[in-house]
């Protein structure tokens, strides 16, 4: 009997898989080169022997447009060019896989949740969000706490909030944890070899940053926890049925297959600046997106080159190929704007990190399904903690620029 769509039934919307609209993207660069024209800035060196573009010196030169042979040939000089990230991802994937498999983070948390009962119990909710930030933060762990979820939501159901809590302190501690990384390798790592700064450069600010976004959504999980506490009809799934939470087994052993797909991306990814770079077009985009952009004040570019990044995001959810797919634009772009290249890489985290638990592209429907979470219930949840918190990363982006940052 066939089990294909019933006549009538409505195909579910799927996004592409990353490597497609990655590949897109390589193509519509390549198609670019034969109809943007070619142009240079003139360049100087900077005083740690950084090229740098001079502002007002664009002009044309002769278009090199890049074949379909050329476009694959780039394939391979991709891998080349990013093959320290991706040493640097494979032996921080295997760190990251030896954690997980020692049973260590588990037994943690089983000793963490006997210390802390009844009313002293809203204290693990910063302190789990923060551990799970620590992950992220550090060796781009985020996948690997998907599992984490259901267990979790189970959890705080049973001590009495619900299981938008449970969902919530593992999904904005990953995010959060992407969003002020200080030495994530996946999304800082290689954002900042792109954009040629020094890795861990600007790293005491980026903790300062995690910390301040941290503090403000413990403050709001909290507010929301103890409400629902207090009144149970007030959780935003009261009357769902969360039986099947209690029920699953073996969640652990689930694997999500992702991140073994990470390095490829990270190669793929290279690829569209050398696409660029061919056509001799790169320059031409920075030059058209400074235009406008020098409209704006200066203290203002860090949250134009935000608002950028998070609606990137929506198209391109990965970290590793969104870092490879932008910053070979932003961080020339964050030259020509006067602001610090380690401005423009913090904005593309803060883009990133934090919107993967919102958009549908992302892990939202994914996180949302584990707690057993309608994804419209997650919606009405999270978008206003993340309009809060976006709020926050713009203020930071602005003390950043104004303090000069990474300058």
């Amino acid at each position: 009997m066939s089990k294909g769509p019933k006549i009538g039934e409505k195909k579910k919307f799927s996004a592409p898989h990353v490597f497609i609209l990655l590949f897109a993207i390589i193509v519509i660069c390549t198609v670019l080169t034969w109809i943007v024209p070619a142009g240079e800035f003139d360049r100087v060196e900077g005083a740690n022997g950084r090229m740098l573009a001079v502002a007002g010196t664009w002009h044309e030169v002769e278009s090199s447009p890049v074949g379909i042979f050329q476009m694959f040939r780039a394939v391979y000089d991709g891998m080349l060019n990013a093959a320290d990230i991706s040493m640097l991802i494979f032996l921080c994937f295997a760190s990251t896989s030896f954690i997980i498999k020692s049973g260590a983070f588990d037994g943690l948390v089983v000793f963490l949740m006997k210390i802390f009962k009844g009313n002293s119990s809203v204290i693990i909710i910063p302190i789990f969000m923060a551990l799970f930030g620590l992950g992220s933060s550090t060796v781009g762990m985020f996948e690997e706490w998907l599992p984490f979820i259901t267990v979790f939501a189970s959890i705080f159901i049973g001590i009495g909030y619900d299981a938008i809590v449970g969902l919530a302190v593992v999904t904005l501690g990953a995010g959060l944890g992407y969003s002020g990384a200080f030495m994530n390798p996946f999304t800082v790592g290689v954002a900042q070899g792109i954009a040629e700064v020094d890795y861990m450069s600007g790293a005491g600010y980026r903790i300062l940053c995690h910390l301040v976004m941290l503090a403000v959504a413990s403050a709001l999980v909290i507010r929301y926890a103890l409400k629902v506490k207090k009144d149970p009809t007030a959780s935003i799934v009261y009357g769902m049925d969360f039986s099947e939470l209690s029920a699953s087994k073996d969640v652990e052993n689930k694997e999500f297959g992702i991140r073994q797909a990470l390095v490829l991306i990270d190669l793929l990814g290279c690829i569209i600046l050398i696409v660029l770079q061919a056509g001799n077009i790169i320059d031409t985009i920075v030059y058209a997106l400074s235009v406008p952009l020098a409209a704006f004040p200066a203290w203002l570019t860090g949250v134009a080159m935000l608002i950028m990044q998070t609606v990137l995001n929506f198209f391109i959810p990965s970290g590793s190929g969104q870092a490879a797919t932008s910053m070979p634009i932003m961080a020339p772009l964050a030259d020509m704007l006067g602001v610090s290249r380690d401005v423009a890489v913090l904005a593309f985290q803060f883009g990133d990190g934090l919107s993967n638990i919102v958009w549908p592209t992302g892990f939202a429907a994914v996180m949302a399904g584990l707690a057993g979470v309608k994804l419209d219930k997650w919606w009405k949840f999270i978008f206003p903690i993340f309009g809060i918190l976006v709020l926050t990363q713009a203020v930071l982006l602005v003390i950043a620029v104004v303090i000069g940052f990474g300058a």
